[in-house]
């Protein structure tokens, strides 16, 4: 069955958080506007630097602070690379701490979707009272499903350039 926008954009955060570096929680985000991705995060450490899956979290005050969070990675890309999200949507896989919500509202982020909820957060007061909708979505399916034995026009390869 084909997912909605909604569903969809939320799967794509859920790929990004794959890539995520910290143990502690795997974050994706995706910055969407006018149904087209703008920008894609996930938590991890800062260009260059450790990450905390090879050297350990950086632990103060319960939070991990080696790791930027997928929100402000999927912000820092969209600015590096002059696209503005002014007017988008945020794909969230975890409700946004109270940083990282106040950063969405200050870039004009007017919309935030997700599928679960983060430990001692104040993003939900800060989005109602800076009009940005809050949507909570079912999580959506786990599994990307190909079939590509089912598609006449596609076929698999008899060898890949990297085997498994």
């Amino acid at each position: 069955m084909r997912p909605s926008w909604d569903q969809y954009f939320l799967k794509l955060a859920m790929l990004a958080s794959e890539r995520a570096t910290c143990p502690r929680m795997h974050c994706g985000c995706v910055l969407v506007k006018h149904k087209h991705v703008l920008a894609t995060g996930y938590n991890g450490s800062l260009p260059g630097l450790p990450h905390c899956e090879d050297v350990g979290c950086l632990i103060v005050d319960n939070h991990c602070i080696r790791t930027n969070h997928a929100e402000m990675n999927a912000l820092m890309q969209a600015a590096k690379n002059g696209v503005s999200i002014n007017g988008a949507t945020a794909y969230v896989t975890n409700m946004p701490c109270t940083t990282c919500a106040k950063a969405l509202i200050a870039a004009g982020i007017k919309r935030v979707v997700v599928f679960s909820d983060y430990h001692s957060t104040y993003a939900e007061m800060f989005f109602k009272d800076a009009d940005v909708r809050l949507d909570r979505q079912a999580m959506p399916d786990k599994v990307i499903t190909y079939d590509i034995d089912s598609f006449s026009s596609a076929k698999k390869f008899e060898k890949t350039d990297i085997e498994s």
